[in-house]
């Protein structure tokens, strides 16, 4: 009985997720809440109350859910405050009119902007900082909206990027995730920097040769002409932005392997945030008018964090996931679930493009782990696993913003997955490599 509802509650969490029924926070509470109840009534259920599953699962995602909102809320002060802003100045600078430059620029603009975890500002940035220039040299818009994706995929797996914070919230571990997804991470951002850009470069060199651009020109683009987001701009603050970025950034990875100087993540954003308010935006008002403008972007991400406890802490707690792992288990040949671990890897890659983020993760992913850890992976190991398909997520069409990059771009959807997928493909390689090389990651138990 209880194996029974666990499969028609999940069957039933994704027919409302992906038919848009429900909002996905709606549904991680109200669908899990349904089934536990008649579990509960029908005396199938584990001991325990309604209230105890709950609260034990809002506890086991309440750092972070509180990490989330400051890291959210720090990199949001940062772009206000101007932080990438010499960024975007030098990038144009170096490109001039060399299309080699010019395809290495963006690729660095777009990393830079990615750390943000929001693929809409990254969008508008990169577009609005280099369209001007591709069209003024007729160089290829697609190689534009591949790189601005790529780069974007990668950085999205920071932890307030949203689906690592999904999987962190599901398997229950902490930010030390970003500390073995970091190699993978670099490897990639350098591969799309060094390896994917001058491979355009050269073949846009060879159709358009070499122009100069004129000191007038260059300045028609780095023009910022909306009062509002000049009045925020913080450009004599700069130096002490990048040191605070930086500075908090290496010290969440380095903690994660050094115990003498490791502190909860949720208090370094906590007090990164706070300095970068208070330096940046002296006057009460200021802060306050920052905090409520960047609040919408924290809360959507916290709520679904918040929404997965409940959902893990019924599903879990009153036995289902138990159940479903069991029926799921013997049906697996033993051979094949001691490589359970790149299994859930190349499972993730079509699971994100054709399910939702929150679909997958909620939906699909609990069960999966409980398979890996009864073959004796780790919940880290899952949740590592779980994240490599991130590679080919932002090419899905359910994903909002790209339909914003599209548009912008004038590009037709099809044929910039195509040529977006034959490079992620390297980036896919190049996330499991770095998760295995960081020791995160078994082949084989």
């Amino acid at each position: 009985m209880l194996t029974i509802l666990s499969w028609i509650m999940i069957i039933v969490f994704m027919y409302v997720i992906l038919g848009k029924k429900m909002t996905p926070f709606a549904s991680l509470v109200i669908i899990p809440l349904i089934f536990a109840i008649i579990a509960k009534f029908t005396g199938v259920a584990s001991d325990g109350t309604i209230g105890e599953w709950v609260l034990k699962g809002i506890d086991g995602t309440a750092k972070t859910g509180i990490m989330l909102l400051f890291a959210i809320l720090f990199f949001a002060i940062m772009l206000d405050a101007g932080l990438f802003d010499p960024i975007t100045e030098k990038m144009i600078r170096f490109a001039g009119g060399d299309p080699m430059k010019v395809l290495i620029a963006t690729a660095v603009l777009a990393a830079s902007i990615s750390l943000n975890g929001d693929g809409t500002t990254t969008t508008l940035i990169c577009v609005a900082a280099f369209l001007p220039i591709y069209q003024k040299l007729n160089m290829r818009i697609m190689n534009l909206g591949v790189l601005i994706i790529m780069q974007n995929t990668i950085m999205n797996l920071l932890p307030w990027g949203g689906p690592t914070a999904r999987a962190m919230a599901v398997m229950d571990v902490g930010a030390e995730i970003l500390g073995y997804l970091a190699p993978g991470m670099v490897l990639s951002v350098l591969y799309v920097i060094f390896i994917v850009a001058p491979i355009m470069g050269r073949k846009e060199r060879a159709r358009l040769g070499v122009k100069k651009m004129s000191e007038e020109e260059i300045q028609e683009l780095l023009e910022v002409k909306d009062p509002e987001v000049l009045e925020l701009r913080r450009p004599q603050n700069w130096v002490f932005n990048a040191i605070l970025t930086v500075g908090l950034v290496a010290w969440l990875i380095a903690g994660s392997f050094i115990d003498s100087i490791s502190v909860p993540p949720l208090l370094l954003f906590l007090a990164g945030t706070v300095i970068a308010l208070m330096v940046n935006y002296p006057k009460l008002s200021d802060q306050g008018k920052r905090i409520s403008d960047n609040a919408g972007d924290a809360v959507s991400v916290v709520i679904l964090v918040f929404g997965a406890g409940v959902f893990m802490g019924l599903f879990q707690g009153s036995g289902m996931s138990d159940a479903m792992a069991n029926s799921l288990t013997s049906i697996i040949p033993d051979k094949l679930g001691h490589f359970w671990g790149l299994v859930v890897a190349g499972l993730s890659a079509p699971g994100t493009f054709f399910i939702s983020n929150d679909g997958f993760y909620f939906g699909i992913l609990p069960p999966l782990a409980e398979i890996g850890i009864s073959y004796g992976f780790t919940n880290m190991e899952i949740a590592l696993a779980s994240l490599m398909g991130q590679a080919f997520h932002l090419l899905s069409p359910l994903v909002a913003f790209i339909y914003l990059l599209l548009r912008l771009l004038d590009l037709d959807m099809g044929q910039w997955q195509k040529e977006s997928a034959k490079w992620l493909i390297g980036v896919f390689i190049l996330f499991i490599i770095g998760t295995v090389i960081s020791g995160g990651l078994r082949i084989y138990v």
